[in-house]
C-alpha cells in the first residue's frame, strides 16, 4: 500500500486526481491511500446528483465556494474541518481487492483503527440510523446531506455519524472516499442547499442532531499528518509513504510522469 499525505487543493482538483487514482487501479497500479483536505473549503455532490437541483448555484459564485460532483456515490458534503481520505485499489488486488461489501468494510474498518488508536471512542454502524427529522423536499428539491444518516458499516461516534463515505467501482477497480469531521464545517452545506430560508433552520438543526466529530479528542485543526501517522501504524511496515507533491506522479497515465493541477 502507498500512503500519500497529500495535502489541500480545492474540490475539482481533490476529485481531479481521486478520478485519476481509479484510472491507475484500472491499469493494476498498486493501492494507494491518499489523505487531503479542502483549500479553499468547498462542495462535493455524489456522481448521480444535479448540481442546480442540489445547490443554490448563484449563492455559490456570489460568496465564491468551489464545488465538484465525485467519482463516488452518496449525497452532498461542505468539507471544512476534516480530515478527507480516497483508497484506490484493484478489484483482483490479492489484499484489496474483492466485492462491494468486502472492500467498503475493509476500507471503514481501517479508518476506525487509526481513530481509535488516536483515542476516538469509534465504532461501525450495524445498521442503519436516522436522522431524526427528514429533510425536506419537493419533486424538483435537494436530497438529505450526507451526515443526515448512517449506513451500515459506516463510522460513528456515541451514536452519530463521523465518517461520511461512499464508492464507486469499475470493471477492474474500486475507490473509495471519505471525509472524517473534526468539527461543525460540514454545517454549512445546509447555507448553500437549494432550500427556503425557513427549510434551511429546520434542516440545520436536524443535521446537527445527526453528525458527530472528533473535536473533542482531537481538535478541529488536527494536522492531516496525524492521520497519517496512525494509518501507517495500522497498515504496517511494508506501507511505502509519500508527503505532498512527491506523490503526483501516481496521478499520471505512466505512473512515472509530470502531474499538472488544473489551473
Amino acid at each position: 500500500m502507498i500512503l500519500w499525505c497529500d495535502g489541500a487543493h480545492d474540490a475539482a482538483e481533490n476529485m481531479r486526481r481521486d478520478a485519476a487514482l481509479l484510472a491507475a487501479a484500472e491499469r493494476d497500479a498498486g493501492p494507494v491511500l491518499r489523505l487531503f483536505g479542502f483549500s479553499p473549503p468547498g462542495i462535493t455532490l455524489g456522481r448521480n446528483q444535479t448540481p442546480a437541483r442540489e445547490l443554490d448555484l448563484a449563492l455559490c459564485a456570489v460568496h465564491g465556494v468551489g464545488w465538484a460532483v465525485r467519482p463516488t456515490g452518496g449525497r452532498a458534503i461542505f468539507h471544512a474541518e476534516e480530515w478527507t481520505y480516497a483508497l484506490a485499489a484493484s478489484c483482483a488486488d490479492p489484499e484489496w481487492g474483492g466485492g462491494p461489501a468486502s472492500t467498503y468494510q475493509r476500507a471503514s474498518s481501517l479508518v476506525l483503527r487509526a481513530l481509535v488508536r488516536l483515542g476516538v471512542p469509534a465504532e461501525l454502524a450495524t445498521r442503519p440510523r436516522g436522522a431524526g427529522t427528514p429533510l425536506p423536499r419537493s419533486s424538483r428539491g435537494p436530497a438529505a446531506p450526507c451526515f443526515a444518516s448512517a449506513a451500515r458499516h459506516e463510522v460513528v461516534v456515541q451514536g452519530l455519524k463521523l465518517v461520511g463515505s461512499a464508492q464507486c467501482r469499475t470493471a477492474r477497480a474500486w475507490l473509495q472516499q471519505g471525509s472524517v469531521l473534526l468539527g461543525e464545517g460540514h454545517l454549512r452545506i445546509v447555507d448553500y442547499a437549494a432550500l427556503s430560508p425557513a427549510a434551511r433552520v429546520t434542516v440545520r438543526e436536524s443535521l446537527g442532531g445527526a453528525a458527530g466529530s472528533a473535536a473533542a479528542w482531537l481538535g478541529s485543526e488536527a494536522p492531516l499528518e496525524r492521520f497519517a501517522d496512525a494509518l501507517e501504524a495500522e497498515l504496517g511496515p511494508s506501507t511505502v509513504r509519500l508527503e505532498g507533491e512527491t506523490g503526483a506522479f501516481l496521478l499520471t497515465a505512466s505512473g512515472r510522469g509530470l502531474y499538472s493541477p488544473l489551473v
